[in-house]
């Protein structure tokens, strides 16, 4: 998958899933993976990578 779909997927599920969304793309990765389907996996994998990049780092 291009690095545009992957960003474009990461920011329809941070729309959709706000701060979730990390967690929904890591499960998807997880499914797929389990599944054998690795190369899907990996692109879920780069989607959830991609939507840390995102989020604004946390402050305690």
């Amino acid at each position: 998958m291009k690095a545009t779909k992957i960003v474009e997927h990461a920011r329809q599920l941070l729309d959709a899933h706000g701060d979730k969304a990390e967690a929904e793309a890591a499960q998807r990765a997880n499914d797929l993976e389990l599944k054998g389907k690795t190369e899907d996996a990996e692109n879920w994998r780069r989607v959830r990578a991609a939507i840390h990049e995102m989020r604004p780092p946390h402050v305690s």
